[in-house]
């Protein structure tokens, strides 16, 4: 029997694609990102759901998303990609019942990843870093990853949205709104791109969780400051 694992169930939500949605958080991911808010989806649990038990629960609210503009169901982290079984099996069951799928996703799961996306219907893609070093700083893993779902991305004509986190010291500035503007030229697709201010709100977790936080000292993006850079970026 297939099972997966997840978090938690958030819904209602509204800034997880369009519409109403209900947003699942799915644990386990390869990266260790140093503005992660959610540090305690790291390591996969035990699994703990199946696909029929977690889509009769997500189904209550469809009348919510009938209501809305395209709402649905959002599939976040964790990182989904790291569950593909269980994740297809889902989404068939979703799109049988006429559901709206969502993928938040940093790109780096296990590969082959056509099957899946067949069942999505819109993918939030999360930028960590486009350039390769720096990528690898921030997050622990190499580019290649992101690369290979990109191309997947790419072939499957899906639309997407592109998130940037915004952080003090690291890409708060010109030079890399312009790298990241070149970058996403090599995205097919691009409906919306999101700027994401740093915040702290994640702090506590690292404490609890006794894990080391490589940007405690970093303080939080100024939300003012950020949208002007979003309004830069918007002119390149």
């Amino acid at each position: 029997m297939v099972k997966g694992s997840i978090d938690s169930i958030e819904s209602m939500g509204l800034v997880d694609g369009p519409g109403v949605r209900t947003v699942v958080f799915l644990t386990g991911c390869r990266l260790r990102c140093k503005f992660c808010h959610n540090p305690e989806m790291w390591i996969k649990r035990a699994d703990n759901i199946t696909p029929e038990e977690l889509v009769e629960k997500l189904k209550r609210f469809k009348p919510y998303y009938e209501a809305s503009n395209n709402g649905g169901v959002t599939f976040s982290g964790g990182e989904p990609l790291l569950q593909p079984t269980f994740l297809i099996e889902v989404c068939k069951l979703l799109k049988a019942a006429n559901i709206h799928i969502a993928l938040d996703t940093s790109g780096v799961g296990t590969g082959n990843y056509d099957e899946l996306l067949k069942y999505i219907d819109l993918v939030i893609l999360d930028i960590k870093h486009v350039i390769p070093s720096l990528y690898r700083d921030i997050t622990g893993e190499e580019m290649t990853y992101f690369n290979q779902f990109v191309t997947s991305l790419n072939e499957s004509n899906k639309p997407c949205y592109i998130r940037q986190v915004i952080v003090p010291g690291i890409n708060d500035n010109m030079v890399y709104l312009n790298q990241l503007h070149a970058f996403l030229k090599g995205i097919k697709h691009i409906e919306k791109v999101e700027f994401l201010p740093y915040h702290k709100l994640g702090s506590e977790k690292y404490i609890a969780l006794g894990i080391k936080n490589p940007y405690i000292a970093v303080p939080a993006m100024d939300i003012d400051k950020c949208q002007e850079l979003y309004n830069s970026f918007m002119k390149i």
